[in-house]
């Protein structure tokens, strides 16, 4: 599903987008099922483990900011990253042996979507090497206006930035005033819905409000090679080896040369990442209205 060119473009910039990998019916099937879900919440008041709220919500007005491993809700959204065509393209970019650690869906509603501060996902959850990548579902026409993924390229090469706060603990964000140049050089991860990006692990990105009329819903998967292991420990080896998506499990970690800043101590708001980053007066994205 990709030519060399695109794996050359993966190494050199940190990410790629592949359009076209989900057709209409699978399209109507995901967003058919996140209605239903959406619908859900008008039966809860807060955060709970399948939803991740905006400010705002109410029982009469449902905001949904994330739905929380999603691929544990419903088979239609674990079926995504076990297709085929997925799986080529994940095999070409880190091999054929491919654990999925977690998924999240993080729903931007027109006009209010919630942004999500610069970060690098490694900074979450660093491995014993770093052939570890998210894919980005876009269920939704995305353009600069909708809150589109925001990526720095050739940011995957570079440090791991501090995304610990002042009280020292971590926050999941990086202040936006140690990355001015990198900011400067983003660039928006778009396409037409059914197209799928890939970005490393260790990319600067980040994502704005949604100010347009366009919902953006973006549908993510943490893939890693099965070589890497998480260095903050599994606690259970068959769970582990169960989240295998393709090929064999090993328990012979591959340990690689790479910059590790360790997520501790944890953040003081637990539950997302938005959650998370809420501990931190250092913004850079204008917020959602309660």
């Amino acid at each position: 599903m990709i030519d060399d060119d695109q794996k050359a473009a993966y190494r050199r910039d940190g990410f790629i987008v592949v359009p076209d990998l989900l057709d209409a019916g699978e399209l109507a099937t995901l967003r058919a099922v996140i209605g239903e879900l959406v619908a859900g919440a008008a039966a809860v008041d807060t955060h709970t483990a399948v939803y991740d709220l905006e400010p705002g919500h109410t029982r009469s007005a449902p905001r949904v900011r994330r739905i929380k491993q999603p691929h544990s809700v419903h088979p239609a959204f674990a079926a995504i990253p076990r297709k085929p065509a997925v799986i080529e393209v994940l095999t070409a970019l880190i091999g054929p042996d491919l654990r999925m650690q977690g998924s999240k869906l993080n729903m931007k509603a027109a006009q209010y979507g919630s942004p999500v501060e610069w970060h690098q996902d490694w900074a979450f959850y660093p491995h014993t090497n770093d052939d570890i990548l998210a894919i980005g579902v876009m269920l939704d026409d995305m353009a600069l206006d909708n809150g589109p993924l925001l990526v720095v390229p050739g940011s995957h090469r570079g440090p791991v930035w501090n995304h610990h706060g002042e009280d020292g603990r971590f926050c999941g964000l990086v202040d936006p005033a140690d990355i001015e140049d990198e900011i400067a050089r983003a660039v928006p991860l778009v396409g037409r819905a059914g197209s799928l990006s890939f970005h490393h692990v260790r990319a600067l990105h980040g994502s704005a409000l949604n100010t347009s009329a366009r919902d953006r819903n973006l549908l993510l998967y943490e893939i890693m090679a099965a070589d890497a292991w998480p260095l903050l420990g599994v606690k259970d080896v068959d769970e582990f080896d169960a989240k295998m998506i393709h090929g064999t499990p090993t328990l012979e970690p591959r340990l690689a040369s790479v910059p590790v800043r360790m997520p501790l101590p944890p953040a003081e708001r637990q539950g997302s990442i938005y959650e998370n980053q809420s501990a931190s007066t250092r913004a850079y994205f204008t917020k959602a209205r309660g």
